[in-house]
């Protein structure tokens, strides 16, 4: 496992190290991975991701196995549940965003929008691969995501936290030209 050339915020932590390797930047096309995966990235904010990987399963647990239908209706009881969880990061704000964001997620799928062709049509369903040598912090792209995730009322997913969870679901390539995985997750450049 050392003997790769990976990306350097991977740094040494076995957890971060499996989660470079086995899933940052692969890409998703499952709906409520993806999903998952933009909550965890709201929980993010203000935090370090390790800290938020140290407790994705505490996570799971809270938020019933990120299945969007059953949080869509989690109650008030729930959000005073999950605010003593010390689990998880117990923000009523970004609990109640989560709470929101899976009822947003229903809908969608109701209207028979999936949430994964939403994330993806951006793209037009293509990886878009970056330069491999600078990661910026939001692109024009992660703009417009955001502004239309916030439009439809996500919260917590500002052009920053949007463009961590293109980086992660796949959307976007920013393994660096060295890393191990960049030819594996491949892309096309913007």
């Amino acid at each position: 496992m050392t003997d790769r050339q990976r990306c350097a915020w991977a740094g040494t932590d076995p957890l971060m190290l499996a989660y470079h390797d086995d899933e940052w930047g692969v890409p998703e096309r499952d709906s409520a991975r993806l999903w998952q995966m933009l909550m965890l990235e709201g929980f993010q904010a203000g935090l370090s991701w390790i800290t938020i990987l140290r407790k994705r399963e505490a996570f799971r647990a809270a938020f019933a196995g990120f299945d969007p239908w059953a949080v869509a209706r989690f109650s008030e009881a729930d959000t005073a549940r999950l605010l003593a969880d010390p689990g998880i990061v117990r923000s009523r704000a970004k609990i109640e965003a989560t709470i929101g964001a899976a009822r947003i997620f229903c809908a969608m799928e109701e209207r028979g929008e999936r949430f994964a062709d939403f994330c993806w049509s951006f793209t037009d369903g293509g990886v878009i691969a970056g330069t491999g040598t600078s990661v910026p912090a939001t692109t024009a792209l992660s703009e417009r995501i955001s502004k239309e995730l916030k439009r439809r009322g996500f919260k917590f997913v500002g052009p920053t936290i949007t463009y961590a969870w293109m980086q992660a679901v796949g959307i976007v390539n920013d393994h660096s030209l060295a890393c191990f995985r960049r030819e594996a997750v491949g892309g096309q450049p913007e």
